[in-house]
C-alpha cells in the first residue's frame, strides 16, 4: 500500500479533531483536500489509518477522523454536540442560509443583535459554553471554537471577514439525524 507524501500532515490536522474542507481559504488545505479527493489516495490512507484505530470519513466536501468509542468518550461527544446544536441554532436564526460558503463579519451579528430580541437570547444562552458575559467576548468566544474545529476561517484580517466552510454541514447532518419521537418531544420543557 503507498501512501502520499502529505500523510502527516493530514493526520496532524484530523486527529486533533479538525476538518479538511474543500473551500477552505488556506492553500495547504485546500492541497490536502485533494489528496485525499483522489480515489486511490483515500482508499489508501483510508486502510493505513484504520491500522491505528482512525477511521477516515468522507463527508459533502470535507473529511474528517472518526473513531470507535467508550462509554467516557461517547458522554464527552454527547456534551460537545449539545453545544455546536446551540452555536448552529444561534447562527441559523442570524440568517438561516448561514452554511458552507457563507461569509460574514462579527460586527454585522453585533449590530442584528440589537434590534433582533430572539437572536440575542440566544447569544446569551451561549454564555454557558463560553463562560463570558458581553455579547462581543460571546461571540468572539463561539467564533474561536468555531475557527479551531476548522468549521469556519477568517478569510480577510483587514475586514475581519469570515468564511463558513464545507466542515459546517457535518454539524447541520449531525442535528438532521437526532430524531426526537413525539410522545418525548411533548415532555422536554422549553
Amino acid at each position: 500500500m503507498e501512501v502520499p507524501a502529505q500523510t502527516s500532515e493530514i493526520f496532524k490536522i484530523l486527529s486533533k479533531g479538525q476538518f479538511i474542507s474543500s473551500n477552505s481559504y488556506d492553500k495547504a488545505i485546500s492541497t490536502l483536500y485533494n489528496v485525499l479527493d483522489d480515489e486511490q489516495n483515500f482508499e489508501n490512507l483510508y486502510e493505513y489509518f484504520l491500522n491505528i484505530n482512525f477511521i477516515l470519513e468522507k463527508g459533502d466536501g470535507y473529511f474528517y477522523f472518526s473513531r470507535p468509542e467508550n462509554k467516557i468518550d461517547l458522554e464527552n461527544k454527547i456534551d460537545t454536540a449539545f453545544r455546536w446544536i446551540d452555536y448552529v441554532d444561534f447562527f441559523k436564526t442570524f440568517d438561516n442560509s448561514f452554511g458552507a460558503g457563507y461569509r460574514f463579519t462579527p460586527s454585522e451579528i453585533l449590530v442584528r443583535i440589537k434590534t433582533d430580541a430572539e437572536l440575542e437570547t440566544k447569544l446569551e444562552s451561549l454564555k454557558k459554553h463560553t463562560g463570558k458575559d458581553n455579547h462581543k467576548d460571546i461571540l468572539d468566544k463561539a467564533l474561536d471554537k468555531l475557527i479551531s474545529d476548522s468549521f469556519v476561517e477568517l478569510e480577510n484580517p483587514i475586514t475581519h471577514q469570515y468564511k463558513v466552510l464545507t466542515s459546517f454541514k457535518y454539524l447541520e447532518q449531525l442535528i438532521l439525524t437526532i430524531n426526537i419521537p413525539d410522545d418525548v418531544r411533548n415532555e422536554i420543557p422549553e
